[in-house]
């Protein structure tokens, strides 16, 4: 089952938390671009606590936050009306409590 996004397509809900979601007006070719990123980055990030290689590390997570600002999902926001940013809170605490509860 895919996580909830919520009704204006802002964020993803993953166990009951707010994540926010990727730039819908991102090109496919960007999006493909900012995801293999993500991907790769992931990957060194594993690679490097496997060989517990802190520069490796740094540099991995660097790039792992590079590439979800690039996606939209850190950093400003993407929406334009002035909306504040509820990114990493509980659902249940933000004005879209009422909409997460008629989930179950």
């Amino acid at each position: 089952m895919s996580a909830p996004l919520t009704p204006d397509g802002r964020y993803l809900v993953v166990r009951g938390r707010l994540w926010r979601a990727s730039n819908p007006a991102l090109s496919d070719d960007a999006r493909r671009d900012a995801v293999s990123a993500l991907m790769d980055a992931r990957r060194a990030v594993k690679h490097a606590r496997q060989t517990q290689d802190a520069d490796a590390l740094a540099r991995a997570r660097r790039a792992v936050d590079a590439a979800k600002h690039t996606l939209g999902e850190r950093g400003p926001v993407w929406w334009t009306d002035g909306a504040p940013d509820y990114n990493r809170r509980l659902a249940k605490n933000t004005p879209y409590a009422d909409w997460f509860a008629s989930l179950d």
